[in-house]
């Protein structure tokens, strides 16, 4: 009888990369997903999908949702997969001690995920990070007045909150804010990567940048290679803090080509889409066996509905437009499979919650999509 894995969520596509990982290894896949329909919930790769509380709704219900399904189904691995995980990682002291949990503890977790603690801990070990205060500090006003400056939640995802100043504007009053950063504008490309760690031990990294945006949120990306500089930073903080488990980062070069870590996502990003099946089971199932990641054939991929919408409203500029049809009918859609086609064909039906926030009250998709599991502190 082969051992089942749970995910806890479905609805995003870096879910059915893992879910037909973990399948394809063996395993019986099912979901847990505040959404009745899902993405992951028409692959043949799943077995069950579970509609539970959504955690921004009732936390306290949707724990005990998750371990009365990790119980009944008899799961032997927890896999947290977006934003929804420092949410769920909170059952892991409540786990069967044969259950494992795919991620370091939650304390950890809400530290990365904090804009400033990531921040002050990243520059505590010697690695290259933007001047970063929190708003209301004299350092914060001093920056402010000294350097153009990006202004954001320590709690955010999906680039929410996010606004861009020009040195010497002033600071909005902190008591009237949840709290924020002040960070150092820095103006050189972003890349972001997304790591496998195991234990301190980086398993591999993928390095991209975006070809589409959807708001913040690349919808296309490009994968760039021999990026020694992004991975040494990555293997450095890694070791240092004994991570283990899905490790992503957003960085700045400065005029040096040096890397700055803007933020982290302790989670899987899309960079995940990059890694071959079989790698990404073995870097989860049997990492003290994995030698580094092996990519997909494909240096750029797309989600392809997100894709085809931000084409659709770069139509009247001309040079935006052409850019992104050109992505829009090269790249390869990060799901799409003759094997497993539905996910693909039925997403403007599994999607519908997401597109229907993006559509008529016109959030992003990358807001839309975590609206009720993000980690807003």
């Amino acid at each position: 009888m082969p051992q089942t894995a749970l995910l806890t969520l479905g609805r995003l596509p870096k879910a059915l990369d893992i879910a037909e990982a973990l399948s394809k290894a063996g395993w019986r896949v099912i979901v847990a997903e505040p959404f009745s329909w899902h993405l992951c919930r028409v692959s043949r790769y799943v077995s069950k999908s579970f509609k539970v509380t959504a955690p921004n709704t009732d936390q306290t219900k949707y724990l005990e949702e998750l371990l009365h399904i990790v119980k009944r189904e008899g799961v032997s691995l927890v896999v947290p997969v977006s934003e929804e995980a420092v949410h769920a990682t909170l059952i892991a002291p409540d786990l069967p001690p044969d259950v494992r949990m795919y991620s370091v503890p939650q304390i950890q977790l809400q530290e990365l995920h904090d804009k400033y603690r990531f921040n002050q801990l990243a520059s505590s070990l010697g690695l290259t990070v933007p001047e970063t205060y929190l708003l209301g500090t004299p350092e914060a006003h001093q920056l402010a007045q000294q350097q153009d400056y990006v202004l954001k939640p320590v709690f955010t995802c999906s680039g929410k909150g996010f606004s861009i100043h020009s040195r010497g504007t002033a600071l909005p009053n902190s008591l009237d804010l949840p709290t924020m950063v002040v960070q150092q504008k820095l103006n050189g490309p972003l890349k972001s990567t997304f790591s496998i760690v195991e234990e301190g031990r980086v398993l591999g990294t993928v390095v991209y940048k975006a070809a589409v945006l959807s708001g913040t949120v690349a919808v296309a990306f490009e994968r760039i290679d021999h990026e020694s500089r992004v991975k040494a930073w990555v293997q450095h903080f890694a070791k240092e803090t004994g991570y283990s488990g899905f490790l992503s980062f957003d960085m700045i070069e400065d005029e040096d080509g040096k890397p700055h870590a803007i933020e982290c996502n302790p989670r899987a990003t899309s960079g995940i889409h990059f890694v071959t099946r079989q790698s990404l089971a073995d870097a989860i199932l049997r990492p003290d066996l994995q030698q580094g990641l092996a990519f997909r054939p494909f240096t750029v991929m797309q989600q392809f509905f997100p894709c085809l919408t931000e084409t659709q409203t770069a139509l009247f500029r001309r040079d935006d437009f052409l850019k992104k049809s050109r992505t829009l009918f090269s790249a390869k859609d990060v799901n799409f499979s003759l094997k497993d086609p539905l996910p693909l064909w039925l997403m403007p039906f599994t999607s519908w919650e997401i597109m229907k926030r993006s559509f008529i009250e016109g959030q992003s998709f990358g807001e839309a999509s975590t609206f009720d599991i993000a980690w807003f502190g």
